[in-house]
């Protein structure tokens, strides 16, 4: 029962990481649990490209200035108003000096590359991608003394009076228990349990694909809310994208992702659009096409471009499939050909004048008279050869989480947990009560991370 840690983090990624710095600069003995292996260490942060950041004037590689009330609005816009609106501000305010706190942590960044160029204003991009930021942060961790254990499963915390007493966890076959002074969990959504996601959303999630890593199970997450600590969020809500349906189970991660939507049709498997493809710039519309594919026959939509069009987005790491009729590209896509083409050419119909055409930004070049429409980048499929992509739904984090107050504390009732914190996706739902907004579940992460390292320690000392 005795340890020789003051700070127990339950988790890997980056909001863990963060925890851990934090509190070790403070001065306290750090233990990080990590479930996965270390080869797949830091969660779904390994997977992220970027951090979206708030910032008065050009910082780092970001561009010009972002706003705490542009960035609130572009979060009210993607989550209809479903958020806390004082932890939301807390992580859009605090976001301007976590920047260089990273870079002062060993995390690189670069300017923002051709495909993500709406982004260079409001996102600062890892360079080395997420994978980057996560070994980055091991090493300073390592640095300062922190301990970490790989394949360790956290199974139970015990809560006592307002106050964890103890935590059990399982490692090389093996049950261990610790009673530090203060435990930090970092250690994501459920969203790798495939049966607690169809208890959530039914038997269509059977059929959806993880983005990021097998390992966040929810086993913590469920232990606690058992024992009456507070939760949040709707265990049907997800960040949830259209992803190439050729992605595996589990980890297929960003090279996975699919941003041809804006300038293609989408069908479902009897060839019928079902939704505006041109709604939006798609940083800020990309995380509502996973539950519309969800909501679509067998959860699965097909993505038909032309020649014109496949040069003007980010590739997947699975070549399209090519064909130089769309008869064929129906054929080899398994869809009905005579409704494939009685689709297209209804949309071909419906184009009109398409000269203020403009990939990066609204362009109003829409269509007139067809339902449902599409409002912008409407040009007509044409130009052989033809191109599709099948689309699933890629699930990369869910938003069932811990309740947490502005010093990223957990409670039972109104009662503080006296020596418990949560940061990250485990609490993101705080903040995200739906949708999803590029690059802020690390902006979360880090803000939250930081604050829980600094409380735990300022406890444990």
């Amino acid at each position: 029962m005795t340890t020789p840690y003051d700070i127990v983090i339950i988790g890997g990624g980056n909001a863990a990481l963060c925890a851990a710095i934090t509190a070790a600069e403070a001065g306290s003995r750090v233990l990080i649990l990590e479930a996965a292996p270390k080869a797949y260490r830091g969660g779904n942060s390994r997977h992220t490209r970027n951090f979206r950041c708030m910032h008065s004037a050009p910082l780092g590689p970001l561009i010009e200035s972002y706003s705490e009330e542009e960035y609130f609005g572009d979060l009210m816009k993607v989550t209809d108003g479903k958020t806390h609106e004082g932890l939301a501000r807390l992580a859009i305010r605090t976001s301007e000096e976590c920047l260089p706190w990273m870079q002062e942590h060993g995390v690189r960044f670069q300017s923002a590359l051709s495909g993500t160029l709406s982004l260079g204003r409001t996102n600062a991009f890892f360079l080395g991608g997420g994978k980057g930021l996560v070994n980055a942060y091991y090493r300073t961790a390592e640095k300062l003394g922190v301990k970490v254990i790989y394949d360790a499963s956290v199974t139970h915390l015990e809560v006592e009076d307002g106050k964890v007493v103890f935590l059990d966890y399982s490692h090389q076959g093996r049950s261990h228990r610790l009673s530090p002074a203060a435990i930090i969990v970092a250690a994501g959504g459920f969203q790798a349990d495939t049966d607690w996601l169809a208890r959530a959303w039914g038997p269509a999630a059977k059929n959806f694909l993880i983005r990021g890593t097998p390992y966040n199970r929810g086993v913590v997450l469920a232990d606690l809310i058992d024992q009456g600590v507070e939760q949040v969020g709707d265990p049907t809500q997800c960040h949830a994208v259209a992803i190439d349906g050729r992605a595996p189970k589990f980890d297929g991660g960003i090279v996975t992702r699919l941003d041809c939507v804006p300038f293609s049709i989408v069908v479902n498997k009897d060839a019928q659009r079902f939704y505006d493809e041109g709604e939006d710039v798609w940083p800020k519309r990309y995380a509502i096409w996973g539950r519309l594919v969800a909501g679509q026959p067998d959860q699965v939509g097909y993505v038909i471009i032309d020649a014109k069009s496949l040069n003007l987005f980010m590739p997947s790491v699975f070549p399209p499939i090519k064909a130089d009729t769309l008869e064929e590209l129906a054929k080899k896509m398994g869809l009905p050909a005579a409704e494939l083409r009685k689709t297209v050419d209804t949309f071909n119909a419906s184009c009109g004048d398409t000269n203020g055409f403009h990939p990066t930004e609204l362009d109003g070049v829409t269509t007139t008279g067809l339902i449902p429409p599409k409002t912008n980048w409407a040009r007509p499929i044409t130009e052989a050869p033809f191109y599709g992509y099948s689309l699933r739904t890629g699930v990369t984090f869910t938003y069932l989480g811990l309740k947490v107050d502005e010093n990223a504390q957990c409670s039972i009732g109104n009662r503080p947990i006296s020596n418990l914190w949560a940061a990250g996706e485990t609490m993101a739902g705080s903040i995200l009560g739906q949708g999803y907004l590029a690059g802020f579940g690390m902006t979360i992460g880090t803000v939250f991370g930081r604050i829980a390292g600094k409380e735990a320690a300022e406890y444990a000392n």
